[in-house]
């Protein structure tokens, strides 16, 4: 089950790069959630920027990829504990998995997903879009699940009114 835990962290004024890589993480509930842990992971978002902007001015696209443990080691964390983080990434769509060929060797990394961060931020917005709008689809559903529940319910209840009425004694005909 994915999970989107967004936050409502502001900027303070004239924030630097750091600090406002750090609010979008956090907004976007991309930071470490257990108390205590890293606070480096928008070090990754800002590596991941940096590499695909070379990649385009150089135009080769293997430049924007980061390793899992290219990853893990901007984010001062290991690289399983980065695995646990990149579901999240991947979820909302900001990254994208893929693979280069490097010599003899098959590299698979991530970047951005997007040309540029406002690109790959746009599909993140959008995936948090389409989940607002899945979920506004359910509300719409459940409002008239609840709505014909109550009318079978109301049904229920006159139709085994009537069949009390015909079978009291009140209703029936003296001769």
């Amino acid at each position: 089950m994915t999970k989107i835990v967004l936050s409502m962290r502001e900027p303070g004024m004239n924030p630097n790069s750091d600090e406002l890589a750090s609010v979008i993480i956090d907004r976007l509930g991309l930071s470490p959630r257990k108390e205590g842990s890293t606070d480096k992971m928008h070090k990754t978002l800002l590596e991941l920027y940096e590499r695909q902007k070379r990649a385009n001015r150089e135009k080769k696209p293997e430049l924007a990829v980061l390793t899992v443990e290219e990853m893990a080691i901007l984010a001062g964390i290991t690289r399983q504990t980065m695995y646990d983080y990149l579901k999240r990434w991947l979820d909302l769509n900001l990254i994208s998995k893929t693979s280069f060929i490097q010599g003899s060797k098959v590299v698979i990394g991530y970047k951005l997903n997007g040309q540029t961060l406002e690109a790959a931020f746009e599909k993140a917005v959008s995936r948090i879009h389409g989940h607002l709008d899945d979920s506004k689809k359910f509300v719409q559903e459940l409002q008239r699940i609840i709505k014909n529940e109550k009318i079978k319910a109301a049904q229920g209840k006159n139709t085994y009114s009537e069949e009390l009425d015909e079978k009291t004694p009140e209703n029936e005909v003296i001769q």
